[in-house]
């Protein structure tokens, strides 16, 4: 359905899209099956909307964007493609931004050119993206900041979109561990012993501290190295996704241990400003042994 008071040039719009009223679509433009324009969104001719996207009332998509299926974007978004903007003079070329699928944009957001969001994020009303958003992330703010982690790829509901903080042993596939703790009038020592409390014998350390509380560590996978994550002092939050779900632990003492085997992917986030996080691994250091790419994970996950 097209709307008698649009104007849509573009004769590449997908079967079930519907464009309402006021809405300005440029003959270049592609669109998908089944998605809602609503009413007065303006879309440029450099510009790729996959199927089941929703757009709501007020949104402009100018040259450069690429938006992909099921993403939803709210009231009034505002999306930039040019990071030094003049008056009647162009770019060669202008940034590539691209939201990935199954994204949520909350209303009035802003987001800033050549910026990738990740697939499955969200981002909340009136944040300003000014950087990569990694997938499944929460971001609020400006600049916007990762406030925490979706728990589901399944719907939008609101206890889906949820970050899960739990103490249960078992965690996406990781294993939480309590470290023995020996108190008494000289302080406090706790230690650990394998395979009685460490699940493997490690080969290497190395310790994590100074990390501004808005940054992210982590985001990758091991193919075949084993992590034992004690934050000895201060705390932080560890993400744990397996490829079909993830979870979230707090590790805020050193009597807690989180063992992640491999092929899990890892993040830590949220660190306190005098966190020390200490984590040993299986083996010595290889760069190739290091999963970087979300989707390429997903892939080996689900092979």
């Amino acid at each position: 359905m097209i709307h008698r008071l649009a104007d849509v040039q573009s004769d590449k719009i997908g079967e079930g899209t519907n464009i309402w009223q006021f809405c300005v679509i440029l003959s270049g433009a592609k669109i998908g099956r089944d998605c809602n324009i609503c009413a007065q969104v303006f879309i440029e001719n450099n510009v790729v909307v996959g199927d089941s996207v929703t757009i709501k009332n007020g949104v402009q998509l100018w040259d450069g964007i690429t938006i992909e299926n099921n993403v939803f974007i709210g009231p009034n978004v505002t999306f930039t493609n040019d990071l030094h903007p003049r008056s009647k003079v162009y770019p060669d070329s202008f940034l590539q931004t691209v939201v990935k699928e199954g994204a949520s944009i909350g209303a009035n957001a802003t987001i800033l050119p050549g910026v990738i969001i990740n697939k499955n994020a969200m981002v909340g009303a009136g944040s300003v993206v000014t950087k990569d958003v990694p997938p499944h992330a929460i971001v609020v703010g400006n600049p916007a900041n990762i406030a925490g982690y979706v728990n589901s790829d399944k719907g939008s509901s609101s206890e889906q979109c949820s970050t899960v903080k739990t103490s249960m042993k078992s965690i996406a596939g990781a294993i939480l561990h309590d470290i023995p703790v020996v108190n008494d009038l000289r302080g406090s020592l706790s230690f650990a012993e394998s395979p009685q409390h460490l699940p493997f014998v490690p080969k290497r350390y190395f310790t994590v501290f100074d990390v501004p509380g808005k940054e992210v560590r982590g985001e990758h996978a091991h193919r075949t190295i084993h992590q034992f994550l004690i934050c000895v002092k201060g705390s932080c939050s560890v993400v744990v996704d397996n490829g079909y779900g993830r979870s979230e632990v707090l590790l805020d003492k050193p009597s807690k241990g989180l063992h992640i085997p491999p092929m899990l992917w890892g993040i830590q986030y949220q660190y306190s400003s005098d966190a020390v996080l200490l984590v040993l691994a299986s083996d010595i250091y290889d760069a190739d042994e290091y999963i970087r790419d979300y989707d390429e994970f997903l892939g080996m996950v689900k092979k």
